[in-house]
C-alpha cells in the first residue's frame, strides 16, 4: 500500500463519534444525582494561585512576580473557540496574529508573550510541561523559526481558569521559561457539568462556525471522582483575497482566484481529568487528552499560463488544469498525552511523583495540484509527509514548611527533580510528491530528510519560600540541567516583596534562564518552493532547508546551535486600597544572548548551487538555523480592576490593561566567511527586524462588565499599537497605525440552568489597512492584508450560544 493510500484513510469520522458520545454522555447525567458544584465565592478563584510558588494558599496580592488569573467565564466573553485566540483578547502582553499563506503555520499559528519567540513561553497543563507542536514555522509570519506549544489544541470546555506569569522561571521549572508561563488548570470533580451549543459568521457571509462542547464528571466510589470534557467544531474558511487583473490573456482574468484569511478548520478533542483518594496520605491522578484537528488552507493561485523569462512568450502551465488552479494543503494534526502520577503527604512533606507523556504529529496532504515534472501523467493528490514530536518527564516534587525562628511565617523548601527525554521525527512522503520539482505548494519530504532524533535531559533544583516579616517576604531558586547534545546549564532567580501598608506595596524580581535549542530547529530540513518578490513579480525558488549538522548547511557556514541565555528583571508596584480596587504596575527587561533565529533565504550563485549539487541538492536558495542576535526587550505591564458594587446585587466590573513592548539587537552573530565572499548575508535586515518591530509595540484594553439580575452585558474595547512589517529594501517597509477594536456581547439566564449568548466581535468592522503596491508586495492586490495584523482581517463577526448547566 502506497504512503497517499495509507494516508487517505484515516477518517476524521471515528474520532467525531467519539467525542459525540462523549458529550451525550455528558448530557445525559441524571441531573437529579448531581449536586451543584462547589465554587469558590465570587473573586476568591482570582486570589489564589499555584504557578510560580511552591507555598500553601499563595493570593495574587502576595506574589513577587506578575501573575494574570483568567476565569472560565473570562474565557468564554468572546466569540472564539480557539485558546491562543481568546488570550490575545484577554492579555494585553500576547499577541496572536492570523497566518495566511504560510504553509503549515496556517493550521498550527503561534502566539508570542512580551513580544518574545513563541517557543521562549513554557505551557503547562496542571502544573505539568506541556509538549510542544511537531510544525516550525518557517514562513515569513509571526514567529518565524519556532516550534511552540499549540495552545489551539486545548479546547476551552476543559479549561477551569489559567494562571499566566509574566515573569522568567527558567529556575523553576526549566527550558523555555523566558517570556513567562501558561499554567492551564483543568476543571475537577465529580459534581456539575455544562454543555454548549455556538454558531457564528463573518459580516462577509464566510467563516461559519458551529460548535458543541460540553463537561462533566462521575464519581469513583466514594474516593474519587473523573471528568469528561470535550468539543467538536466545524469552522469553514474566510477569503478576503482581491480580484486577480494581473495578466489579460488569463482564463481567469478579473476573478477571485486566491483564497486569503483564515483555513477551514474541523477540530475534535476530548479531556481526561481524574483522581482517586487511595489512602489518608496517597492520592492517585491522572488526565489526558486526544483529538484530531483536520485543516484545509490555500497556498499560493497557480496561474494557467507561465511566461518564458528569455522569449516572453506565454505557455500552458499543465493540461490537468488549463484555468489554472488553487493547489490546498489538507493536514491532520494529532495531539495526544497522558500524565499519571502519585502525590500525599509524608514525615510533613507534600509531594508529588508523575510520568507525563505526549505527542504532537502533523501529517499533510496536498490536493487540487500537479507536479509539474510529471507532466500530464501527473496525479492531483499527493501525501507530503509527517512531522512527530514527543515527549516523555518524570518529575519528583517535594514541599515542605520549616518554622524559623527570626520570621513570621515558615520557610517553604522545595525539592526536586526531572528526567526528560525527546524525539523528533520527519516522515517521507510518496515519490510523486517530491520528484523533480515536487508538488506545487508543498513539495514533500524525501526519504533524504526523513529519521528521528532524539535526547535526554536530567535536572535538580530547590527553592526556597519565606515571609521575613509581616511587610518583607522573598525567595530564592536554584536548578541545574544537563542534556545529552549541549551540556549543562544553571539558572537562578530571586524575589522578594516590600508591603509598606496593607494597599501599597513593591516587588521585583532578578534571574537567569535559558531556552534549550529545540530538536526541530536542529534537525528540520526539507527541500521545497518558496516565492520570493524579484523585480516586481512572484517568483518561485526551489529553497533547501538545511539541519546544521548536514554538509550543505556545513558548506554555508552552519555551526551547531547553542541554548539561548537570558537574563530577567522586573520592578512592580502593587495598589490595593481596597477589596474591590487593584492596580498593578510592573516593569521588566529581558535579555537574550545567542538567540536562534531561521535564517534569510539564501539566493545562490552558481558556484554555491553546483557545489549544493554535488551534495545531492539541486536547489536555488537555501537556509538554517542559527544562534543570530542578542536582543533586549523592556516593557511595562498595567492592570487595574475596580468593582462596583450595586442594589439588589446587581454589579459593574471596570478593567484597565495596558502593555508597552519594545525589543532592540544589541549584537549580531559574524556572517560566515563563505557567506561574505558570495556577498550574502545569514541573517539579513528583514530576520532582525522581525523581532524587533513587528508585533504591536504596545496594546491597550479597557473591559466593562455589567451584570444586573439575570442579565449580563460585556464590552471591550482594544487598541493594537503600530507595527512594521519589514523588508530588506527600507523604502519598501509599511508600517501600520494603530487599531481600535470594540467587541460586545449580553446574555440571559433562564431558569437555573439556561444560559443565551449573543455577541459581536470587531463590532464597527475595522480592516487593517491595506498592503501596499510598492515591490508587488501585496502580489498585485490578490493578498491585500498583511498576516502580522495582531486582530486579523476577517471584519465583523456575530455569534450566539446556548448553553446548559447543572
Amino acid at each position: 500500500m502506497s504512503s497517499s493510500t495509507a494516508r487517505s484513510q484515516h477518517p476524521a469520522l471515528p474520532v467525531k463519534t467519539v467525542i459525540a458520545a462523549s458529550l451525550i454522555a455528558c448530557f445525559s447525567l441524571p441531573m437529579q444525582a448531581q449536586a451543584q458544584q462547589e465554587l469558590p465565592a465570587e473573586g476568591e478563584l482570582q486570589s489564589v494561585v499555584v504557578t510560580g510558588t511552591f507555598a500553601k494558599n499563595r493570593r495574587t496580592i502576595d506574589s513577587e512576580s506578575p501573575i494574570d488569573i483568567l476565569t472560565s467565564r473570562d474565557l468564554q466573553s468572546t466569540g472564539s473557540g480557539e485558546l491562543a485566540t481568546v488570550l490575545a483578547r484577554l492579555l494585553p502582553s500576547l499577541n496572536f496574529a492570523r497566518a495566511t499563506g504560510a504553509d503549515a503555520s496556517d493550521a498550527v499559528r503561534p502566539a508570542q508573550l512580551r513580544g518574545l519567540s513563541p517557543d521562549q513561553t513554557l505551557v503547562l497543563v496542571n502544573g505539568k510541561r506541556r509538549y510542544t507542536s511537531a510544525v516550525v514555522n518557517v514562513n515569513g509570519s509571526l514567529g518565524r523559526g519556532s516550534a511552540p506549544v499549540d495552545l489551539n489544541a486545548i479546547p476551552l470546555a476543559a479549561i477551569d481558569h489559567v494562571e499566566v506569569l509574566r515573569d522568567g522561571a527558567a529556575a523553576q521549572y526549566g527550558s523555555d521559561a523566558i517570556a513567562g508561563v501558561i499554567n492551564i488548570i483543568l476543571k475537577k470533580g465529580a459534581a456539575g457539568g455544562d454543555i454548549e451549543v455556538g454558531y457564528g459568521q463573518t459580516q462577509e457571509r464566510d467563516g461559519k462556525q458551529k460548535s458543541i462542547k460540553g463537561s462533566a464528571g462521575f464519581a469513583l466510589g466514594d474516593d474519587g471522582w473523573v471528568r469528561i470534557s470535550a468539543e467538536v467544531a466545524e469552522r469553514d474558511p474566510t477569503n478576503r483575497a482581491g480580484a486577480d487583473f494581473r495578466n489579460p490573456l488569463e482564463p481567469r482574468y478579473g476573478k477571485v482566484n486566491q483564497r486569503y484569511g483564515d483555513p477551514e478548520s474541523k477540530p475534535a478533542t476530548i479531556f481526561l481529568n481524574s483522581e482517586y483518594h487511595i489512602n489518608d496520605n496517597v492520592d492517585w491522578y491522572a488526565f489526558g487528552n486526544y483529538g484530531k484537528r483536520d485543516t484545509s488552507a490555500a497556498a499560493t493561485w497557480r496561474t494557467a499560463l507561465i511566461q518564458n523569462s528569455v522569449t516572453k512568450a506565454y505557455s500552458q502551465r499543465t493540461p490537468i488544469y488549463p484555468e489554472g488552479f488553487l493547489p490546498l494543503q489538507n493536514s491532520t494534526l494529532t495531539d495526544q498525552s497522558i500524565v499519571t502520577g502519585l502525590r500525599g503527604e509524608a514525615a510533613g512533606w507534600r509531594w508529588d511523583a508523575s510520568l507525563n507523556y505526549g505527542s504532537n504529529k502533523f501529517e499533510l496532504d496536498l490536493d487540487n495540484t500537479v507536479n509539474q515534472s510529471l507532466g500530464a501523467n501527473s496525479p492531483t493528490h499527493f501525501y507530503a509527509g509527517s512531522l512527530k514530536n514527543e515527549q516523555t518527564v518524570f518529575n519528583l516534587d517535594a514541599a515542605r514548611e520549616f518554622p524559623v525562628a527570626y520570621f513570621t511565617g515558615p520557610l517553604t523548601v522545595a525539592v526536586g527533580a526531572e528526567a526528560r527525554h525527546e524525539k523528533y521525527s520527519i516522515g517521507a512522503g510518496d515519490a510523486a510528491s517530491y520528484t523533480g520539482g515536487g508538488s506545487q505548494g508543498f513539495a514533500g519530504f524525501r526519504p533524504a530528510n526523513a529519521g528521528s532524533h532524539s535526547r535526554h535531559n536530567e535536572s535538580i533544583y530547590v527553592n526556597l519560600e519565606a515571609e521575613a516579616t509581616k511587610k518583607l517576604s522573598g525567595g530564592v531558586a536554584l536548578r541545574h540541567e544537563r542534556y545529552s547534545d549541549f551540556g549543562s546549564t544553571t539558572s537562578a532567580k530571586g524575589s522578594a516583596r516590600y508591603s509598606f501598608s496593607d494597599a501599597l506595596s513593591l516587588r521585583g524580581t532578578v534571574s537567569s534562564g535559558f531556552r534549550a535549542p529545540s530538536l526541530a530547529q536542529q534537525y528540520y530540513t526539507i527541500t521545497t518552493t518558496n516565492f520570493q518578490v524579484i523585480n516586481g513579480n512572484n517568483t518561485a525558488i526551489e529553497t533547501g532547508t538545511f539541519a546544521v549538522n548536514t554538509p550543505q548547511a556545513r558548506s554555508l557556514g552552519a555551526q551547531d546551535l547553542k541554548p539561548e541565555k537570558a537574563r530577567n528583571y522586573s520592578l512592580g508596584l502593587q495598589f490595593q486600597p481596597s477589596r474591590n480596587f487593584t492596580t498593578t504596575v510592573d516593569a521588566y527587561r529581558i535579555d537574550i544572548d545567542n538567540r536562534i533565529l531561521f535564517s534569510a533565504n539564501l539566493a545562490l550563485n552558481d558556484k554555491l548551487k553546483g557545489e549544493l549539487a554535488t551534495q545531492g541538492s539541486t536547489v536555488g536558495a537555501a537556509r538554517y538555523f542559527t544562534n543570530a542576535v542578542d536582543t533586549r526587550t523592556e516593557g511595562v505591564d498595567i492592570v487595574s480592576t475596580y468593582r462596583i458594587d450595586l442594589q439588589d446585587k446587581d454589579r459593574l466590573d471596570l478593567t484597565v490593561a495596558y502593555n508597552h513592548n519594545k525589543s532592540t539587537v544589541q549584537k549580531i552573530a559574524d556572517n560566515p566567511a563563505i557567506l561574505t565572499a558570495n556577498n550574502l548575508k545569514l541573517i539579513d535586515r528583514q530576520s532582525i527586524d522581525r523581532i524587533t518591530v513587528a508585533s504591536p509595540k504596545d496594546k491597550f484594553s479597557l473591559a466593562a462588565d455589567y451584570g444586573f439580575g439575570i442579565w449580563n452585558a460585556h464590552g471591550v474595547v482594544t487598541r493594537y499599537g503600530s507595527f512594521t512589517v519589514p523588508q530588506n529594501d527600507v523604502k519598501l517597509d509599511q508600517t501600520y497605525d494603530p487599531q481600535w477594536v470594540l467587541d460586545v456581547s449580553g446574555s440571559v439566564k433562564l431558569g437555573k440552568n439556561w444560559r443565551l449568548v449573543a455577541g459581536i466581535d470587531n463590532v464597527t468592522n475595522r480592516y487593517p489597512a491595506q498592503v501596499t503596491s510598492n515591490g508587488n508586495l501585496n502580489v498585485n492586490g490578490t493578498q491585500p492584508y498583511s498576516i502580522f495584523a495582531p486582530n486579523g482581517f476577517n471584519g465583523r463577526y456575530y455569534y450566539a450560544k446556548a448553553g446548559y448547566s447543572w
